[in-house]
């Protein structure tokens, strides 16, 4: 299967939206039927901010003129650091194949292509969360776990008082 990758803009925010509800349904296993105003209203605006500021590069995966796949990443930065010097960081996200199409390079292409953007805007630090069915995709192009990393879950830091 031939896949092209073409870029998403401000135009496409319709279709992204679709996108990523499909997304946040299937990897946080929220029933189909369930609408999730709030994060589609979350996501609306985050896409209406990042998108045009550079923040954001969105992209859709297309078999002849059929969208399989989506992906993003996400333009940052951190202080700089020995192992990133010019502060510039990307996590690429929102990597979602339709199921039907897994399996067939559809995730790989975009990943590449997301990485290339990131390669063009001379940023050599990218961070991705996987799930147990994608990591094998990310390990194959050359990503290592990090296993210095830990997470303060929200509940957690609702409860954390200052001082």
């Amino acid at each position: 299967m031939e896949i092209e990758i073409r870029q998403a803009g401000l135009a496409d925010l319709e279709r992204l939206l679709e996108w990523r509800i499909e997304v946040l349904h299937e990897v946080f296993s929220i029933p189909k039927n369930r609408p999730i105003p709030e994060l589609e209203k979350a996501n609306r605006r985050y896409y209406q901010q990042a998108l045009p500021a550079g923040g954001h590069v969105a992209c859709f995966a297309y078999a002849g003129e059929e969208i399989v796949g989506c992906g993003g990443i996400c333009l940052y930065q951190e202080m700089p650091s020995p192992d990133n010097p010019s502060g510039q960081c990307a996590y690429l996200m929102n990597i979602y194949t339709r199921p039907q199409f897994r399996g067939q390079g559809v995730g790989e292409t975009m990943i590449k292509w997301l990485i290339g953007q990131a390669r063009q805007r001379n940023i050599s630090k990218i961070y991705l969360e996987t799930s147990e069915a994608g990591r094998r995709v990310y390990k194959k192009i050359g990503f290592t776990p990090m296993p210095d990393m830990m997470k303060l879950p929200a509940d957690e830091i609702l409860k954390t008082k200052e001082g």
